[in-house]
This record gives structure tokens, C-alpha cells and sequence, in this order.
């Protein structure tokens, strides 16, 4: 048995019209997964028109995530599409937020914690009720360097992605041993339109990171695929709870 094999799964990548999820819905396709991306415009449905174009199977899904009842619509949606099945769920979502804790709007607040922590919640339930039905499922999160750290100027996004982190390790204590793996990937400084703020050059900060970094690059979508591929798959069925860095040795500099 070849371990990554994941031919003719079926998989939802939420956020998969641009940045780490397109990298991922990519990796997905490429290994033979059948795929519905969500995005929250009328894009998402050109990505998948790309995609096809390629020779993938891919299905495009329009909702607002910051909306609980869009949450529920659209993954029910998305296993639609697939045939009323799912194998793989990636919450590639996410929004930014940038103020001082004492300046921070709370409509704000409520806004990255609906869309960055809840919907995950949600996401994660549903495809649970599938994925443990048949014994069988991969849920792969999306954490963060803020993770470990607090970040500045990002007070929601911090609580949020530490909460993703803390509720991958609770959901795999549930359902492990019923076969549903629950992991995350933490991505680290990613050249992606959420840092577009930190990828100004003359900006000190993206200097400070940058050489930081070991790799002495910036990440990219391409980067996530093979550990995406890795969580799909049956290489990783004795893993559970795990937070898994890609971020090119930065947490260890």
C-alpha cells in the first residue's frame, strides 16, 4: 500500500481561491482528490473553472464564513457536490484584523473570531458526523506562528489561531480512536495578501523576520502541500493533536 495514496478521496478546502489554501486545494488535486474549494466571492467560481480546465475535479462554493447559518450552507453544499460523501476537510480560511489591544474594535473582534475560530468549530463538527459514520476521515486546521506567539497588533487573530490549536488537540482526543484524525499545519511568515502590510520591504519588520528565517525566504502556498498531503493520507493515521510547523525552521532560529 503506497501510504500517501489518496486517489478518489474527497476532500472541502475552505479559503482555496487564493494564497495557502489554493496551494493546498492544488496539492489535493494533483494527488488525485476531488475537490470543493469555498471563497467568499464570485472568483471561487473561476478558480475551479481553472482547475477543471486542467483536468481536476473541482467544485466551487460562494459563502460568507463570518455568518453561521452561510458556515452550515456551504459545507452542506460542498458534500453535495462531492456526491454526498467526505473524506478530508481543510480550514484554510481567515481573515486580519490590525489595531492596538486598547484600539481594538470589538465589532472586530467578533468578526475574526466568528470567521477564524467558530466557523472552524462548525466545519470541524460537521464533517466529524460523516468522517466518524463510516470510521474513517482527515481533518486538517490551519494554526499559526501566533500559536506560540502573541503577535502585535493582532490581538483576535492571536486568540483565534490559539484556539484553533487547543481545539485540534480536543477533537483528536474524541475521535482518534474512532478513526478521524485532527491536525494542523502552522504555517509561518507566508508571502501572502494577509502579511501584504509586512511584505513592504523598507518596512524594518519584514527585515527582522526575513532574517530570522533560515530558509532566508518568505513561504508559499507550494510549500503546504506535501504536509497537506501527509494529514490526508495513511501516513498519518497514528497522528493526533499534532501542530505541525512549515514555516522554514523560523520557530527554531
Amino acid at each position: 500500500m503506497n501510504l500517501f495514496d489518496i486517489t478518489g478521496k474527497k476532500a472541502i478546502v475552505t479559503g482555496g481561491t487564493r494564497g495557502l489554501g489554493f496551494g493546498m486545494a492544488e496539492g489535493l488535486m494533483e494527488a488525485g482528490c476531488e475537490v470543493a474549494i469555498v471563497g467568499t466571492s464570485d472568483k471561487v467560481f473561476d478558480v475551479a473553472k481553472g482547475f477543471c480546465d486542467k483536468g481536476f475535479k473541482c467544485y466551487g462554493v460562494k459563502a460568507n464564513l463570518a455568518h453561521r447559518e452561510e458556515v452550515y450552507r456551504a459545507f452542506k453544499e460542498c458534500v453535495e457536490k462531492l456526491g454526498g460523501d467526505l473524506d478530508i476537510l481543510v480550514t484554510a480560511h481567515g481573515i486580519q484584523r490590525r489595531h492596538s489591544a486598547e484600539e481594538f474594535p470589538l465589532n472586530e473582534w467578533d468578526e475574526v473570531i466568528d470567521v477564524n475560530m467558530n466557523s472552524v468549530f462548525i466545519l470541524c463538527q460537521e464533517a466529524g458526523k460523516i468522517m466518524l459514520a463510516k470510521g474513517y476521515g482527515k481533518i486538517i486546521n490551519i494554526a499559526s506562528m501566533v500559536s506560540w506567539f502573541g503577535g502585535q497588533t493582532i490581538p483576535a487573530y492571536a486568540a483565534a489561531k490559539g484556539g484553533v490549536t487547543q481545539l485540534t488537540k480536543e477533537l483528536s482526543n474524541d475521535w482518534i480512536a474512532r478513526g478521524v484524525n485532527v491536525n494542523a499545519i502552522a504555517p509561518g511568515y507566508m508571502a501572502t495578501d494577509m502579511n501584504e502590510a509586512l511584505l513592504d520591504k523598507n518596512n524594518p519588520r519584514y527585515m527582522q523576520i526575513t532574517e530570522r528565517i533560515p530558509a532566508k525566504r518568505w513561504g508559499t502556498g507550494q510549500d503546504m502541500k506535501g504536509a497537506c498531503i501527509f494529514l490526508a493520507s495513511h501516513a498519518s493515521d497514528y497522528l493526533g493533536g499534532a501542530i505541525i510547523p512549515v514555516d522554514g525552521g523560523y520557530l527554531v532560529k
